[in-house]
């Protein structure tokens, strides 16, 4: 079902408000530039600076947009199991294919508490649900037994976006829940080495501002050719750096402007980027050949 390069969207911005147009002109752009998936409302979009209301449309416009021609795995984390299950019931009836589900946040729930909550997501509502496993943002880390557990006891849990770093996991979760389980790496620089382990593509942040190269680099990788999926990795290395010199989604809403595709613009407590990480950016972008 999901494989390849999943966009993790960003949320444009225009004084002050979701900016809709250019939201709608990077859903299509993403698609006509060959992109296998997209998530909106993730980190890399300022959920937690979203109200309800624009998480729900900002879902919705994905959806309408995408109009089935690629899966939209819509972002429905919380630290709140309740809260967390109305926005998945929001993107079962708005059209989403599945839900990214984060760990839940700053509680730091036991492991028994993170497969509770997922399994009354589980049981709430029925929508494929893919696990997003990121310790550095959210404090707890699923271990492998529980994410395990997960997977063979709640019918809906069909996968992982792991952004541990940690390539290592990939074969322990290949070995502990079988080839079904689909492995999503959460992060670009590691992206290969993850799909080398057995993992199956990557929710990208670059792909915001290069989804046929990102989107070229998984297809090398889904039909083996991790040779020349390399080349590809050495090319944009420095841009997979440049991104996240600074709390994203802060570089890559500067690069995407640069590019003409959307504003910088965020929201508190985000703020712009430094002088320093622009140069890096601007190097990485023109080395990228994304830029003159």
């Amino acid at each position: 079902m999901l494989r390849g390069s999943i966009t993790a969207l960003v949320t444009p911005f225009l004084n002050g408000q979701v900016d809709e147009k250019a939201f709608r002109k990077l859903v299509n752009w993403q698609i006509e530039e060959g992109i296998h998936g997209l998530v909106p409302c993730g980190t890399t979009g300022e959920s937690p600076t979203l109200t309800h209301a624009e998480h729900n449309r900002v879902t919705e416009i994905c959806i309408e947009e995408a109009a089935g021609r690629v899966p939209v795995v819509a972002g429905c984390g919380s630290n709140s199991t309740r809260e967390a299950i109305s926005l998945l019931s929001h993107a079962k009836e708005a059209g989403a294919d599945a839900a990214l589900i984060a760990m839940p946040y700053y509680n730091k729930p036991s492991q028994e508490g993170l497969f509770q909550h997922f399994k009354a997501l589980n049981d709430a509502v029925d929508l494929p649900l893919v696990i997003y496993n990121i310790p550095g943002r959210s404090v707890v880390d699923m271990s492998v037994s529980t994410m395990s557990r997960c997977f063979d006891e709640l019918k809906n849990v069909i996968g992982v976006k792991d952004a541990t770093g940690n390539v290592a996991r990939v074969p322990l979760q290949r070995m502990a829940m079988g080839p079904d389980f689909i492995q999503l790496s959460g992060e670009d620089q590691t992206a290969l080495g993850f799909n080398v382990h057995g993992g199956v593509g990557c929710i990208s942040v670059a792909s915001n501002v290069a989804p046929k190269m990102m989107s070229e680099f998984q297809n090398l990788c889904l039909a083996g050719d991790f040779i020349a999926a390399l080349a590809i990795q050495d090319k944009f290395t420095d841009l997979h750096h440049a991104l996240f010199v600074e709390p994203n989604p802060g570089p890559v809403k500067y690069a995407m402007e640069l590019l003409g595709i959307c504003s910088a613009d965020m929201r508190l407590p985000m703020t712009p980027i430094t002088d320093e990480a622009k140069v890096l950016i601007e190097a990485a972008l023109v080395k990228a050949e994304l830029l003159d």
